[in-house]
Order: structure tokens, then C-alpha cells, then sequence
């Protein structure tokens, strides 16, 4: 998937993918990703972690459902973009959604923060701006302790991080590792961080309900630079996904996709 790119600052960029259908080039994409990005270096085959996945949105409501797979393809995209994830898809203690932030990858010696939003093109004022805003304001309020999720030491978004990227299937090195362990341990005695220290990744995916659409996409990269200035960091790369292919994807991991 090649995304359509706005430069807006040199800290500062917008990727918008349409994800309209599962091409060919995109199914061997996924092919290529799906056990990593679920199991890091695993020995598992591809039909079995489809199964396993498939078994993860079992009997989850809509909307974590749609949560799960617009972080999937936001993973699939980084990877593709060259990016290496410093965490497993799947919570390491049931296979449930990650705790803390939806992702940590790393590229070129930078880390980034990634967190993802998503809903149904019915949401009553849905728009990739509204979802931008409010993931960049989740890992702001997370990082700084100000979080539900966060507060009071019962969700220590740097620990989750730690260990996942201390699963020897992710094989994260040393330094990320140690890196981790030190905002861990500084969260925990109540030292918090502020968000303009920090590269992160904002991203919104909207999923269309029926007839395909570039208004969602259209619109984000018609805003104005302004918009996005205000967002705060070090260095900022935000992704949007206008995605026509849940029923597919479904089909997909069913392996009933043609």
C-alpha cells in the first residue's frame, strides 16, 4: 500500500491510506506479517495464527473488534514502511487487547509511541481530525500519569511495554529494552513525562459501511496546516486509514477470501 503523503513541517507528516479492497500485493502483505505481527519470531504457521486471530474476535463487541483490526493494518503499514515492532499484537497474559500504549516501534534509532482510533462511518460526527485529536491526547494524558487507564500506578504504560519488548520473540535490543526500564521505574515513582519529549504516532482509521468514499480522506488532507501544528512532540507521524475491507479481512482469516 503506497499512502498519499503531506510533508508539513520537517517534524511533521500525514500518511493517508485508502484501503478500498484486499489486492493481491496487499493479501501477500499480509501473508508476509500476520504471524510476526501477532508472535513475533514465532515457529507458528500462517493458517494457525489466521485461527488464532479469528479466535481472538471471537465474541468481542464491535468495537473492540474494529479496534483490533485497525491496529492490525496500522502495524502492517509500519512494518511495510520500515519500521521494526518492539511488541507482540496480543496481551502476554491472555489473549486479550494490549494494556498501555497499542504500539512501540522503533526506526533509523528512534522509538515512537503509537496509538490508534477507530469507528464506523455512522458514528454520529465521525471524522479522522476528531480521532487524530483524541489519540494524541490519549498518549499525552497516558505518559503523563493523568490517564483512567494510568493513574495510581494500576496501569504502568511503560512496564507493559518493557515486557513485551522483553519477550524473546520480539527480540528488541539492549538499549530499547533498558530505555523502557528506566520510564518504567520513574512512572512508578510518580515521574511523568510530558508528550514533546517523545516521537509518536497519532492514527485514525475510519471503516466504511457500505459504498466506497474518499470524503474521510479527502477531508484530512484538505485541513489545514494549522490543525496539525498543534500537536506537540518531537516528532509527529500521523496515519489515517479510510478501510472498506473488514468483511474481507473476516474472510480472509476464515480463509474463504478469493
Amino acid at each position: 500500500m503506497i499512502p498519499e503523503v503531506k510533508h508539513i513541517s520537517p517534524e511533521l507528516e500525514l500518511y493517508v491510506y485508502n484501503l478500498k479492497v484486499l489486492c493481491a500485493d496487499t493479501v501477500e502483505l499480509i501473508n508476509a506479517n500476520l504471524v510476526e505481527i501477532c508472535e513475533g519470531d514465532s515457529d507458528t504457521v500462517l493458517d494457525q495464527a489466521k485461527l488464532t486471530f479469528l479466535d481472538f474476535l471471537h465474541n468481542k463487541d464491535d468495537t473492540t473488534k474494529i479496534g483490533a483490526i485497525a491496529e492490525f493494518f496500522i502495524h502492517l503499514f509500519l512494518r511495510e514502511s520500515g519500521y521494526k515492532q518492539e511488541f507482540l499484537f496480543y496481551n502476554l497474559e491472555e489473549r486479550s487487547i494490549k494494556k498501555g500504549f497499542d504500539g512501540y516501534f522503533s526506526n533509523d534509532g528512534l522509538q515512537f509511541i503509537v496509538e490508534s482510533k477507530s469507528g464506523f462511518e455512522s458514528t454520529n460526527g465521525i471524522s479522522h481530525k476528531a480521532k487524530i485529536r483524541e489519540a494524541y491526547r490519549d498518549i499525552s494524558s497516558t505518559i503523563s500519569g493523568k490517564s483512567k487507564k494510568s493513574a495510581t500506578g494500576k496501569n504502568n504504560p511503560w512496564r507493559n511495554a518493557y515486557n513485551h519488548a522483553s519477550h524473546a520473540d520480539v527480540g528488541t535490543t539492549k538499549s530499547i529494552r533498558k530505555n523502557l526500564k528506566r520510564l518504567s521505574d520513574l512512572f512508578d515513582q510518580g515521574t511523568y513525562q510530558d508528550i514533546e519529549n517523545f516521537n509518536v504516532i497519532p492514527c485514525s482509521t475510519i471503516f466504511l459501511d457500505d459504498d466506497w468514499s474518499e470524503h474521510f480522506s479527502s477531508s484530512i488532507l484538505a485541513e489545514n496546516d494549522a490543525f496539525f501544528i498543534k500537536f506537540k512532540a518531537k516528532t509527529v507521524k500521523v496515519i489515517c486509514i479510510t478501510n472498506h475491507t473488514i468483511s474481507t479481512f473476516i474472510n480472509y482469516l476464515e480463509g474463504s477470501y478469493e
